[in-house]
């Protein structure tokens, strides 16, 4: 037993050796865990600020953010004791917190009129996004170019919603300056912080952008991107139930 809790605690010692002797992707897995979790605290509380009709996005951002802070927590504690990215961990959360950032979408618009068909294609487009990346970063590197193909296909669907499909010409035609500021900002993570994604996917041997930095270094992007994303997503939501609901009063 002695042996046993000995062994334990050292490799608890290695594993904070790590993070505070400056391993860049073992702090960005740790800052990613508690900025998660704080955020996901912060919207479940401020859910009882906004009119009753924005209380489903913010419990939305809090699940987000609250999976995602699961998922970093098992995710930090996988590369500490490996070193090895935690690719299927990941892929679990993505399957789970990008169709529910699609769902922000369609909540965001539904007081303007939006339809379940129009939340129906986003889930679908996201999913069919993940599951194919999954298997082209799983499946071997003579697949991972046709898989990604597949999977950016699902991505640019996402990006005509909101740039000129239903998501876009509701946002236009509502007269919510709240909501026309927040699909703004919405596109900027769409297009700039989502592309970091399918980058570091490309990054991967054999595919498009192999050996333009280290494969090991795809978790630093990964974090900060799924950070700045996730938590942002929230805070714009947030923003707009905010100014929403003091028009309403």
């Amino acid at each position: 037993m002695s042996t046993l809790i000995l062994s334990a605690m050292a490799s608890d010692s290695d594993a904070l050796a790590k993070i505070t002797n400056g391993d860049p992707i073992a702090i960005t897995f740790f800052i990613g865990y508690m900025a998660m979790l704080a955020s996901a605290v912060f919207f479940f509380v401020e859910r009882g600020s906004v009119d009753p009709k924005w209380r489903i996005s913010l419990l939305v951002s809090g699940l987000i953010t609250g999976i995602a802070a699961v998922h970093y927590y098992y995710m930090r504690d996988f590369y500490l004791a490996t070193g090895q990215s935690p690719t299927a961990f990941r892929y679990v959360d993505w399957t789970l917190t990008v169709p529910l950032m699609c769902v922000e979408f369609y909540l965001l618009t539904k007081p303007f009129g939006a339809k379940t068909a129009t939340l129906t294609k986003l889930i679908l487009a996201s999913l069919l996004m993940l599951v194919t990346g999954f298997i082209g970063e799983t499946s071997g590197v003579e697949n991972n170019v046709m898989w990604g193909v597949i999977s950016t296909l699902g991505y640019l669907y996402i990006v005509y919603e909101v740039f000129a499909g239903d998501v876009a010409k509701l946002a236009k035609d509502s007269n919510s300056e709240a909501l026309s500021r927040a699909m703004f900002l919405l596109k900027i993570f769409i297009t700039l912080g989502w592309s970091i994604y399918p980058i570091g996917y490309m990054v991967l041997p054999g595919n498009l952008l192999s050996g333009m930095f280290e494969v090991s270094s795809i978790d630093l992007f990964y974090n900060v991107a799924d950070a700045i994303n996730k938590i942002g997503f929230g805070l714009v939501i947030y923003s707009v139930a905010i100014a929403e609901t003091a028009k309403a009063k």
